[in-house]
C-alpha cells in the first residue's frame, strides 16, 4: 500500500483528496483577487485547462470580501492563501472559502492562531498548513546548521501538532524547498512520519523552461514513490502553462488517464517540413479533445510511420505531401497544408 493510500480523507468544497483518491491538480491565481471580474476569467481559463483546485491571495479584507463573489463563478474549490493578518484568514472563510492555506508561525501568537482554529472548526474548512524552506524558524537554521530536509519536517509537524492541540484535524501539509532534492528528501521523510494529505510542489522553480525541468524531476521523485495527494506546478507564467504541465507529469507517471499524449521527433536533416511548428499546432488542437490516444507527429515519411507505430494516430510529412498513419499502418497520402485537418477529421471521428 503506498504512502497516499493510507493519508486521512479532507473533504475541500466538494472534491475529497487523500485516502487513495486522485491527485487532484491546483493552481494560484496571480490577479489580484479584489478585481472580481479578472480574478474569474483567469479561474475559468484555469478550469477548462483541468484545474481541479484553485488558490488566491488574500491580503486585504477587500479580498477576502471578493471571495465570495469568485466563489458564485466558479465550479471548483477555493483555498484562500494567507499570510502574516489572521482577521484575513477568518474573514475568508466568513466568505464562502473552501479551505485556507497558513503558516501558523507567521499568524502570530497561540491566541490568534486559535481564532483561526475555532472558525475552521465551527464551518468545517480544512486547513493547509504550509511551510517553506525561506521560513524555516532561527532555532531550526541553528540546530541543524542550515535550511534541511529534517529542520522543514520537524517545523511544519510542530505546526501541525499544535492546530491538533487545539482539537483540529482537516489539516493537509504543504512543505517546500527551491532546492529540489532537498524537497524529495523533506516529503520522503514527512510521509513516514504523518497520515495527513500532502499537497506537493517545488516553490520558486523558476520559469516555464526552467521551472518545469525542475518541477518534473522533483514531482516525479516524490509521486513515483507514493507520496502525493494533490500537486501544483509553480511557474514564472501564464497559470494556465501549471496545469499542462502538471496533467503530463501525472500521465508520464501512470497515475492519470484522459487526455491525448502527442509524441514526435526531435528532427534531423531528413526532415522537409516545419515540424516544429506542426508539432505545435497539434499539441494546442488535441487539448480540445477528451481523448485517451497517442497521437504522433514525425517528420520523415521515410521512418515516420515506424516510429509511429505505438501511437492511435499520426502524421508524417514530406514534400509537398504527407502520410496520414493509424495503429501504425499508412491509411492515405493527403497534401501537406491538409496535414492537419486531415488529423482533425480522424480525432472527431475517433471521438464520435
Amino acid at each position: 500500500m503506498s504512502f497516499r493510500e493510507k493519508t486521512k480523507v479532507i473533504k475541500i468544497g466538494d472534491s475529497v483528496i487523500g485516502g487513495g483518491n486522485p491527485i487532484l491538480i491546483q493552481s494560484m491565481t496571480n490577479t489580484k483577487t479584489e478585481d472580481v471580474e479578472a480574478t474569474v476569467a483567469q479561474i475559468h481559463a484555469l478550469e477548462r485547462a483541468g484545474c481541479e483546485i484553485i488558490r488566491c491571495t488574500v491580503p486585504t479584507i477587500e479580498a477576502a470580501r471578493a471571495i465570495g463573489e469568485i466563489k458564485k463563478q466558479i465550479r471548483i474549490p477555493l483555498v484562500a492563501d494567507i499570510h502574516f493578518d489572521y482577521k484575513m484568514a477568518i474573514a475568508a472563510m466568513e466568505n464562502g472559502a473552501d479551505k485556507i492555506r497558513i503558516n501558523p508561525g507567521n499568524i502570530g501568537s497561540k491566541e490568534r492562531v486559535k481564532a483561526v482554529v475555532d472558525v475552521a472548526k465551527e464551518r468545517s474548512v480544512p486547513i493547509r498548513v504550509g511551510v517553506n524552506s525561506g521560513s524555516l524558524e532561527k532555532h531550526l537554521l541553528e540546530k541543524y546548521g542550515g535550511v534541511t530536509a529534517e529542520g522543514i519536517v520537524e517545523s511544519a509537524l510542530d505546526k501541525v501538532h499544535l492546530i491538533e492541540d487545539l482539537g483540529y484535524d482537516q489539516l493537509v501539509i504543504s512543505i517546500k524547498s527551491s532546492d529540489v532534492l532537498t524537497c524529495v528528501k523533506a516529503h520522503e521523510l514527512l510521509a513516514g512520519k504523518t497520515t495527513y494529505p500532502l499537497h506537493v510542489g517545488i516553490t520558486e522553480s523558476g520559469t516555464v523552461r526552467s521551472g518545469n525541468i525542475k518541477s518534473a524531476i522533483g514531482l516525479g521523485l516524490i509521486l513515483n514513490q507514493g507520496i502525493g495527494d494533490t500537486i501544483r506546478v509553480s511557474l514564472t507564467g501564464d497559470p494556465v502553462e501549471e496545469i499542462y504541465s502538471a496533467k503530463l507529469i501525472l500521465r508520464t507517471l501512470g497515475l492519470r488517464t484522459g487526455g491525448i499524449e502527442v509524441v514526435s521527433c526531435p528532427t534531423c536533416g531528413r526532415t522537409q517540413i516545419d515540424l516544429i511548428g506542426l508539432a505545435g499546432k497539434v499539441e494546442q488542437m488535441v487539448a480540445d479533445y477528451p481523448l485517451d490516444i497517442k497521437v504522433a507527429v514525425m517528420g520523415c515519411v521515410v521512418n515516420g510511420p515506424g516510429e509511429a507505430r505505438e501511437a492511435d494516430l499520426g502524421i508524417a510529412g514530406g514534400i509537398g505531401e504527407g502520410l496520414l498513419i493509424k495503429k501504425g499502418e499508412v491509411i492515405r497520402k493527403v497534401p501537406e497544408v491538409e496535414l492537419l485537418s486531415a488529423l482533425r477529421a480522424e480525432l472527431d471521428a475517433w471521438e464520435a
